[in-house]
């Protein structure tokens, strides 16, 4: 069975993704580990055999490192917007104590300037301070030596739709806005092939919302 951890495991796409492998026949082979700070916000999924819930803090790097224990893919489904980095600092630390190597990390777009005109600024912004910490976290997981891809997310919305281009670190970012779902489809085909988008850092919109200057919901 192929382990995959996945902290903050209660925001919208990390359900996506959970419902998606507990349903679907490509992922039978998977067994969850569901870290979120109040694991009774998921107890619809207690009983399932191939679930395991953890109840715990991602500031808390004990809590953190003995989650990663025998895991194989870690899917951080939250942005490190945190001043001194706690989030980030502590999946690196637990997924080298305990020879993890393969790493998801959710992060936003402008990270490198890569979102131009009239949208980039407002996305600018609008992230504010938040776009420091987002940087340093993508800084820390690129020279943490792990396997990586950091997932820059558009302004997301949930449409009912799986659409998406993918651009990479050096391309201008491909849209402004894109669905929940699309993320979730992103992440599962990583799940599925771990060597998909290796060590990159991946920007995923809807293309039809490119020429926008503000979020299409």
């Amino acid at each position: 069975m192929k382990k995959v951890l996945i902290l903050a495991a209660n925001g919208q796409i990390a359900q996506l993704v959970e419902h998606r492998i507990l349903t679907e026949s490509a992922f039978e082979d998977v067994d969850l580990t569901l870290f979120l700070r109040h694991a009774n916000w998921l107890s619809d999924l207690a009983d399932n055999p191939r679930v395991k819930l953890i109840d715990g803090d991602l500031t808390d790097s004990q809590a953190v490192s003995a989650a990663m224990v025998a895991q194989d893919i870690v899917f951080v489904a939250v942005v490190d917007h945190d001043a001194q980095n706690r989030l980030t600092k502590n999946v690196i630390a637990g997924m080298q104590a305990n020879h993890v190597e393969r790493v998801l990390f959710t992060n936003v777009l402008g990270i490198y300037n890569e979102v131009a005109g009239e949208f980039g600024r407002w996305n600018a912004a609008s992230i504010g301070s938040g776009l420091t910490s987002a940087r340093r976290s993508d800084d820390l997981l690129q020279s943490s030596g792990l396997d990586y891809t950091t997932l820059r997310l558009p302004w997301l919305n949930d449409r009912d739709v799986v659409k998406y281009t993918v651009t990479t670190k050096d391309q201008p970012y491909n849209g402004v806005s894109g669905s929940r779902q699309s993320i979730a489809d992103v992440v599962l085909q990583v799940i599925a092939s771990p060597d998909k988008y290796s060590r990159d850092s991946i920007g995923i919109a809807d293309p039809a919302t490119q020429g926008e200057d503000r979020p299409v919901y």
